[in-house]
């Protein structure tokens, strides 16, 4: 299991789960889509590195990299 904010364009895997610690940006991220089981595709990265720019269920979503860490994922292989 890795976070998704250690993947790189190009890497894609499922949401296993969401950091139950983060509860006002669990909501958030559950809201847009990030749900368990929930395919994530990296699709690119701003010119610095942050924010992060994902594909999940046809919905393309920028992401911090500190929100990103809270969401666990399985890669896909």
């Amino acid at each position: 299991m890795v976070t998704l904010d250690k993947l790189v364009i190009g890497q894609h895997g499922s949401v296993v789960s969401i950091d139950p610690n983060a509860n006002l940006l669990r909501q958030k991220l559950l809201a847009m889509g990030l749900t368990p089981g929930a395919p994530v595709h990296v699709l690119r990265f701003s010119p610095f590195g942050d924010p992060m720019i994902v594909k999940v269920r046809g919905t393309v979503l920028s992401l911090r990299k500190a929100e990103a860490k809270s969401i666990n994922l399985e890669l896909a292989v």
